[in-house]
């Protein structure tokens, strides 16, 4: 994916683009589902304990257990005419959509190349990266499309980078686009599609939930910001609505493993508000860029059956802002931005 402006000056070197989302895996049966959550959950940043007590674990009963069940449930959301996940395909037509629209958002003037990688799975960093460079980038923006700063997302980018300039002799001038979880531009956004989500629905909703993705509390502890970020986004997001706390409430899905992860837990929220008498409720979940398993399967499925177990009645998931139009103008606001006096 490239575009070149029509009067870009020659001796102008070209701008590489970088998103980068989590990952997904390269197919929905359990083996690619199992080499996925092995390069995922080796990953010392994702499960900080010693690979000593870990690594047993996680090649002795994780990957010979969850890999099948992760698969029977990317077979539920996969993406069959193009054999790949939801995540895949929404950040590819994101950095498809930036690249045909790089030049008259950011600026004329110079060639910006656009890609996209996954930081697990394909295609990969290190090699978007090179490919990058072999198109004659000698500065490229890095923008992980996590809002808000955890060290298991977005530092494993830097990590990932940093891999590939380690083995690089020429290396090219790098940028980082910050977490953007307080910007005006991806508040209104969300606040925006909040709106048009709630305006095509058959009810109206007693409580909006925002589930963001949990963490460990001991990342928390060890003074991760994560769960800082996530309350910033999910106040500002409840003002720019202009609602109430207890009508717009925050909690944390996808808990792993017994120990204690960032509270309140979306599964147990959902059913207490059932059975204190709620029957309507919405689910937003603003921490994800591009919808995926945790949203589509674990929000939109085992979330929705929770809460109508528990004597819910109505339940909808509001979609990820996604390569929709307002989704498309914080990636572009960020781009405009951080690419500031290289344009």
């Amino acid at each position: 994916m490239s575009l070149m402006s029509a009067q870009s000056p020659s001796s102008e070197t070209p701008i590489g683009l970088l998103l980068v989302n989590l990952g997904t895996p390269d197919g929905a049966d359990t083996p690619s589902v199992r080499r996925f959550l092995a390069q995922f959950l080796s990953d010392p940043r994702v499960v900080e304990l010693p690979r000593l007590l870990w690594l047993p674990v996680l090649y002795g009963l994780i990957l010979n257990t969850r890999p099948a069940r992760s698969a029977k449930a990317y077979r539920e959301i996969w993406i069959k005419e193009t054999n790949e996940g939801p995540l895949k395909a929404v950040t590819r037509a994101q950095a498809e959509k930036l690249a045909r629209s790089t030049e008259n958002v950011i600026g004329r003037g110079a060639r910006v190349f656009v890609e996209f990688a996954m930081r697990y799975g394909t295609p990969t960093i290190d090699a978007q990266i090179t490919a990058l460079c072999d198109r004659g980038c000698e500065r490229i923006l890095v923008m992980p499309l996590y809002p808000q700063y955890a060290a298991s997302t977005t530092a494993t980018v830097f990590d990932a980078v940093a891999a590939t300039l380690k083995r690089m002799r020429l290396q090219p001038t790098l940028r980082f686009t910050p977490p953007y979880y307080d910007d005006h531009i991806y508040i209104e956004a969300l606040a925006d599609s909040i709106r048009v989500a709630l305006g095509s629905l058959d009810f109206e909703p007693e409580v909006i939930l925002a589930s963001f993705h949990g963490l460990p509390q001991a990342q928390i502890d060890q003074g991760d910001p994560y769960k800082r970020h996530c309350e910033a986004t999910w106040r500002l997001l409840r003002e720019a609505l202009g609602l109430a706390p207890e009508k717009f409430m925050l909690a944390f899905q996808s808990r792993f493993g017994p120990t204690k992860w960032v509270e309140p837990y979306t599964i147990d929220v959902v059913a207490d508000l059932a059975r204190r008498g709620v029957k309507r409720l919405v689910v937003t979940t603003p921490g994800f860029s591009a919808d995926c398993l945790e949203t589509i399967e674990e929000i939109g499925v085992e979330i929705c059956d929770a809460f109508l177990a528990a004597g819910g009645e109505k339940f909808a998931r509001i979609p990820c802002l996604n390569d929709g139009d307002a989704g498309m103008c914080v990636i572009e606001a960020i781009a405009r931005r951080e690419l500031s006096g290289w344009l």
